[in-house]
């Protein structure tokens, strides 16, 4: 009895420290997260798009996901077919949209599975018979373009090559810019007085008239966009870590690590980074923003990614040619808004998760 009272006792002991076992700051960070709702739901929301737009070619393709002829069963969404496997004539490959390629599925035996929509970003419909751009309809439910390539489809892909690109550069911009920053800030000095005058210099180049230039030399494409943007894209971000960087280098936890013999780098990745975080972490929705409305912006003027690759600001610049064609501007436009106005409500959230003082004001509003 005495042991078994003992044992009790102690576990009662326990039992209160690990209720008390404070969170770590990344689980108190996201727990204020999930409070800011707004940027707690934009950030599921994009999530989710975002998800849905990599399998693309599951809601929105030219090819059927599965097909079943004499007997086979065929995958034309994995491996390309001749036309003659299906009863045509030609060794070419198989156009499913071909009513007689149609009616040979249609067959007593023989059937085929399509994605919602029947068409992919880059897919000519020669069977359509209204003129191009032709309003939306059963067939194309945003209408199509001055070439006769789905509307839905073009912004289905094209809001993944807008994150994707926007993901890319943030990250890289991030990595470069946390560099720079640490650099000028840890060191200070002579090293802070030139890496910022280095800054003023290359600031000052005129990255437009730079990306003109290499766009008339190389040909214009993903890869080239994100190294040419890259080279510009850390300059901001700099600023804040070098200015979180100046701010906590006189610390005493920085002054004890120096103590303890560990050295610039060590002290400067392990200890100062961690706590300069804040504005980095903070502005990322933001770049990625900018991010996106740059290739945007650039695919607009023509300087962007190449035909047929699809993008938001090639189909922003057909709206603007062809006026007359509503449906155009309109769903992209409203794409584009909705895809800044999520990451807008998912930054602010973020910000005010990570500022305390903030979120102890909301949450004492809420209680009142």
């Amino acid at each position: 009895m005495n042991r078994a009272r003992l044992s009790a006792d102690a576990a009662a002991r326990v039992e209160p420290a690990r209720a008390f076992v404070s969170p770590s700051p990344a689980r108190r960070v996201w727990r204020r997260f999930r409070q800011q709702r707004l940027g707690y739901w934009s950030l599921i929301i994009f999530v989710v798009a975002f998800a849905a737009s990599l399998a693309g070619p599951l809601w929105s393709n030219d090819k059927p996901l599965v097909v079943r002829y004499d007997g086979h069963l065929y995958f034309p969404l994995f491996r390309t077919y001749a036309e003659s496997t299906f009863g045509g004539d030609f060794p070419t490959p198989a156009d499913y949209l071909d009513p007689y390629i149609k009616q040979r599925f249609d067959a007593p035996g023989n059937f085929a599975v399509y994605p919602p929509n029947h068409y992919y970003y880059d897919t000519l419909n020669y069977f359509s018979k209204a003129p191009n751009p032709a309003p939306p309809s059963r067939e194309n439910w945003l209408g199509t373009d001055d070439r006769g390539r789905d509307v839905f489809a073009r912004l289905l892909y094209g809001f993944r090559v807008s994150v994707e690109f926007g993901l890319v550069l943030t990250f890289i911009g991030t990595i470069l810019g946390i560099a720079a920053g640490a650099v000028q800030g840890y060191f200070g000095g002579r090293t802070d007085i030139v890496g910022q005058r280095l800054i003023e210099i290359w600031s000052a180049l005129p990255e437009l008239y730079l990306l003109i230039i290499f766009s008339s030399i190389f040909e214009p494409g993903f890869i080239l966009l994100i190294v040419l943007l890259s080279l510009f894209g850390w300059i901001g971000l700099s600023d804040y870590v070098r200015a979180e960087f100046l701010r906590n280098r006189q610390q005493d936890y920085v002054r004890a690590a120096r103590a303890m013999g560990l050295s610039n780098w060590q002290i400067m990745w392990r200890h100062l980074l961690p706590n300069s975080l804040t504005p980095v972490i903070t502005f990322l929705p933001f770049r990625m923003s900018g991010a996106i409305l740059a290739l945007t912006s650039l695919d607009f003027l023509g300087l962007g990614v190449p035909s047929p690759t699809p993008s938001l600001g090639e189909l922003l610049a057909q709206g603007k040619a062809n006026l007359d064609a509503w449906w155009i501007s309109l769903s992209t436009f409203g794409v584009l808004v909705a895809m800044l106005l999520l990451l807008t409500f998912m930054g602010d959230a973020l910000r005010n998760a990570l500022d305390t003082r903030i979120s102890d004001a909301m949450r004492a509003g809420g209680n009142q």
